[in-house]
């Protein structure tokens, strides 16, 4: 224990003694020695406050220093030893509190916070000469604020209130991954419900936006989408007040991500709020109707369509049997636009070669492509089918409603294969069952249009179905295809 005591002397008085001289590369000797230190848990238990003091006035001087340096346009060599002793300073408040709850709030009462944030702020705003030396200090600064909030609720909620919303939005704007990577760990882990909620506000809904730029543009940045899947879709105020004010671009990359929380395994319950489905449910039934656009070959409505193709994967994700979002097939008038719909897109591609046509060309699985395979409406059809499907699953009230609007013979009509809409057999089928499924009259329906042949049914009986009639019954029987 006496080394570890001379250590701390000597460290305390060493960092001290900086600030008697003029800037010289032997400082920076002595906070590399205190940064080593600090790595040590025995030393990082024991550092007495005087020697943290000591550091703190020695940031504070070197901010001092430097803005004084912007400012008289001093020789670059000074700024940049400057900016390796900040980098420095910052490394050693980074490893002091590694597993250290006594070091975080020791740093948070001597002041470090305000301090530091000042010369964050001041390096990421300013023009200084030799841009990349400032990345340094900037990276390390921003890995300070993460080491102190971890863990630490009182640390977490005073980097919020001076950083949010304007540094923490400025450091999500820096032209460098590292600095980016660091600053959304911050944010990440200051982030709780009621902070996520300030985010609504319309003066910071901007910083929300931005983490939003960067799930699209730095997808390998996994922390801004940790923040998106673990926070942000679990506030369906702030997902509503997100998407209002999104691109068709940045929407598709919103419901995206949701789609992909939808789909993680053991996702019963995904933390994404029934108020989140309502309101994607009604944003479809909105704007639905632009897709129809594109049958006309216009393109100018491509970033529209695929939002409304991302709205119906969310759809389609949220009622295949997963509980807590059932009660959308109640939601108002969803199954009726939504059959609707299908009706519109099967006429359009029936009288005339256009991109809702059914297609028989397979050149884009063997590796040739071609631009039907870029359509944005490919499996469009295929998934209204399905999320017709799962509305009317063991739900009478909705089979009896398909129908009522004529849907059974529409589905139906799509049993053939369709290389624009890959698997649209089979969630035709998939939808025939859930429409049949003890519904006596849907039966008969289906028995009585085969009776008719109004419909070609050979693509049906080719997946291996057939309709039979049983004890007065009519069912959909699954028959050998060769038989």
């Amino acid at each position: 224990m006496a080394a570890t005591t001379n250590n701390n002397v000597d460290i305390s008085a060493s960092i001290a003694g900086i600030l008697n001289e003029k800037q010289r590369p032997e400082n920076l000797q002595v906070l590399k020695a205190c940064t080593a230190a600090l790595r040590e848990k025995e030393y990082r238990d024991v550092v007495e406050e005087q020697a943290f003091s000591s550091l703190l006035q020695v940031l504070s001087w070197l901010c001092d220093e430097l803005q004084a340096a912007s400012v008289d346009d001093q020789d670059l060599q000074s700024v940049a030893l400057q900016l390796q002793l900040i980098a420095e300073c910052f490394r050693a408040q980074r490893n002091s509190c590694v597993q250290s709850t006594r070091n975080q709030c020791l740093l948070r009462e001597l002041g470090f916070i305000d301090v530091s944030v000042k010369l964050l702020s001041f390096l990421q705003t300013k023009n200084l000469e030799g841009t990349d030396s400032i990345l340094e200090p900037l990276r390390c600064g921003i890995q300070f604020l993460g080491n102190l909030a971890v863990g630490n609720q009182i640390c977490k909620d005073d980097i919020w209130r001076v950083c949010f919303p304007d540094l923490l939005l400025q450091l999500l704007s820096v032209d460098d991954e590292r600095a980016l990577d660091y600053a959304s760990m911050v944010l990440h882990t200051c982030l709780d419900e009621a902070k996520v909620e300030e985010l609504t506000d319309s003066q910071n809904i901007e910083l929300a936006l931005k983490v939003m730029e960067l799930c699209r543009t730095q997808p390998e940045l996994d922390w801004t989408v940790i923040i998106a899947t673990q926070h942000f879709l679990k506030s369906s105020a702030l997902v509503e007040k997100m998407y209002s004010g999104m691109s068709h671009n940045e929407r598709v990359t919103l419901l995206d991500l949701l789609c992909a929380q939808l789909r993680e395994e053991d996702s019963e319950d995904c933390g994404v709020p029934s108020s989140v489905a309502r309101f994607m449910a009604s944003a479809f039934q909105k704007g639905c109707g632009a897709v129809l656009a594109l049958g006309s070959g216009s393109a100018a409505s491509d970033e529209e369509a695929l939002t409304v193709i991302s709205l119906l994967d969310v759809l389609c994700e949220m009622t295949s049997d997963k509980g807590q979002f059932m009660f959308l097939q109640d939601h108002p008038d969803l199954l009726v636009n939504t059959v609707a719909l299908l009706q519109q897109v099967h006429t359009i591609g029936k009288a005339s070669k256009n991109i809702f046509s059914a297609a028989q060309n397979f050149s884009s699985f063997s590796g040739d492509e071609d631009a039907s395979s870029h359509s944005p409406v490919v499996g469009f059809k295929a998934h209204l089918i399905r999320l017709i499907g799962n509305l009317c699953y063991r739900n009478p009230n909705n089979q009896n409603k398909v129908r009522e609007l004529e849907g059974i013979p529409l589905v139906l009509d799509n049993c053939n294969i369709d290389s624009n809409n890959p698997f649209i057999s089979q969630w035709s089928i998939f939808a025939i069952r859930n429409l049949l499924e003890k519904n006596t009259q849907n039966q008969e329906l289906v028995a009585s249009l085969e009776r008719r042949g109004p419909t070609d049914y050979s693509a049906l009986r080719e997946l291996g179905f057939q309709v039979e009639e049983r004890d007065g019954s009519l069912l959909l029987k699954t028959v050998r295809k060769d038989s």
